[in-house]
């Protein structure tokens, strides 16, 4: 084991896959031990996975493994900016499927971005660069002239190198001083150049085009992943790491609870019991909820809640049923959104001569399921203003396709529908394996649809699916499981809302500039 680390304290499965890591990246020209990198080594490329279920320690390893790449000279390549190539420059991506699971590293300090990003890279103005630089520390303060291109201050620079230099975020910074980092691009081009060390939580959601992708780039790639979460639709339940050698595979067993224990936790890893039945399992979702407050037996679904944290279900007939019933409860018109109504980014429905603005919209958060608060209109006919949940600049206004499918009727209803744009779901509802890579305060798990699989008789990779839709459902929860057992919806207590987003102030000044 490393023998400067001394804090956290890693258990001993721990500790044998970073020994394993260590070697994997020794062998690389990365010395954890000496902190020193050297040059890269030809030869063939490595993937390694740790895997563990919840609370085995992953994202712990996973900020470890960052903290101590970056304390042995490797640069953390962001999606924002990179830096110039420099022969003896080692590099390392933290990367997560999603933007709400990249998102979920950053609020844990893990400089993380989506796998999407970075396999585009944006080309900056000189300006931007001169200013990038010296916030990272790799050049000299930016003068006057580079200031007054930029449009930037003095004060405004300070602003940015405070910013910085307590979050490490260049958009973060810019911000700061009133500006984006898009406000300096002037293209994108799909990266050809590889780079070191690749570092991928969530691996369980990546499918066979994204990790052949992953390899191109990285001769070093180290998966985390839980096994027994839902694998990518049309898989057979089967993940990428399932295949690698025994060798490969960093297996973590020992289960660490937090200092209180977490009820739910102990839910979730009660599923690995072959002998549990689902009626067995409720039993002991209602023991749970009489012994502790953060499992909640509840006979409806809290309709308060859903503005902001989607209840999880299995069956999409149930998902249209729900968002139905949420908009009714609320008062929605058939022909319009509410302010505060929850969507979900369905992709982006952009013809080629648009790649730029597509890659924009990306590189601003709004990828396929990304969480959004509709905010409202926009100023110009088929746009909308919207709030991207976990984004740096969460504020937007994009062309909309918005589709709000109705039960009973094979065509969804649509009331934005600009001729191109993002396209949107209604985001009340989300079946559990769009939540896949997702967590909230509360979460709501609809009971009957995990009851309905368990009678299926259905399995996946030889574990029934009921308990695999259970283990992932509950384990999205940060705070409080709600165990939902009948098809009802309590009626809401107030209103939508939108005061409830925090906005950095940098970020509403730029809005106030206009769509």
């Amino acid at each position: 084991m490393v023998r400067g680390m001394t804090t956290p304290t890693l258990s001993p499965d721990q500790a044998e896959a970073w020994d394993a890591l260590a070697e994997c990246f020794g062998a690389a020209g990365v010395d954890l031990i000496a902190e020193e990198i050297h040059p890269p080594q030809p030869g063939k490329g490595r993937v390694m996975a740790v895997i563990g279920k919840a609370g085995s320690g992953k994202t712990l390893m996973l900020s470890e493994i960052t903290r101590a790449l970056r304390e042995a000279g490797v640069d953390v390549i962001s999606a924002d900016y990179e830096g110039r190539r420099r022969r003896d420059r080692r590099t390392v991506a933290i990367l997560a499927p999603t933007n709400k699971a990249a998102f979920v590293l950053r609020m844990r300090g893990v400089p993380a971005t989506t796998i999407h990003r970075i396999i585009y890279s944006p080309v900056y103005d000189p300006e931007y660069e001169r200013i990038a630089e010296w916030l990272a520390g790799e050049g000299t303060r930016p003068g006057s002239e580079s200031l007054i291109a930029a449009g930037l201050t003095d004060e405004a620079l300070d602003r940015a190198k405070a910013f910085y230099d307590q979050h490490a975020s260049i958009p973060g910074a810019l911000a700061a001083a009133g500006l984006r980092g898009s406000d300096f691009i002037k293209g994108w081009k799909r990266r050809e150049d590889g780079l070191d060390i690749g570092l991928v939580d969530e691996a369980s959601m990546l499918d066979e085009k994204q990790f052949d992708d992953l390899r191109e780039i990285f001769p070093v790639l180290v998966l985390f992943g839980d096994p027994a979460q839902l694998a990518p639709v049309g898989q057979s339940g089967e993940m990428v790491f399932d295949r690698l050698a025994p060798a490969q595979r960093l297996m973590l067993s020992r289960i660490h609870r937090q200092a209180d224990d977490s009820p739910i936790l102990d839910l979730a890893h009660a599923l690995a019991d072959d002998s549990l039945t689902f009626d067995g399992f409720e039993r002991m979702v209602r023991e749970a909820a009489r012994r502790d407050p953060r499992v909640i037996w509840a006979e409806r679904v809290e309709s308060d809640l859903l503005a902001r944290s989607p209840v999880l279900v299995w069956r999409n007939v149930t998902r249209i049923r729900l968002i139905h019933a949420f908009r009714a409860a609320h008062g929605a018109p058939g022909d319009a959104l509410l302010p505060g109504e929850p969507l979900i980014c369905d992709g982006l429905e952009l013809p080629l001569k648009h790649r730029k603005k597509r890659i924009d919209l990306e590189a601003r958060g709004l990828i396929k399921g990304a969480q959004v608060v509709y905010l409202g209109p926009g100023r110009k006919p088929g746009f909308s203003r919207l709030h991207v949940i976990g984004a740096e600049e969460p504020r937007l206004s994009a062309a909309s396709i918005v589709k709000i499918e109705m039960p009973d009727a094979e065509e969804p209803f649509i009331p934005y529908a600009a001729g191109m744009g993002a396209a949107f779901l209604h985001g009340a509802a989300v079946t559990i394996h769009k939540a896949q890579g997702s967590q909230w305060p509360d979460v709501q798990v609809f009971a009957p649809d995990i009851s309905a699989a368990a009678w299926s008789n259905r399995t996946e990779a030889g574990i029934p699916l009921w308990k695999r839709l259970a283990y992932v459902a509950i384990t999205r929860a940060q705070e409080r499981l709600f165990w939902v057992t009948k098809a009802r919806l309590a009626r809401p207590s107030r209103g939508l809302a939108t005061d409830d987003l925090e906005v950095p102030t940098a970020v509403l000044a730029l809005e106030a500039q206009g769509d």
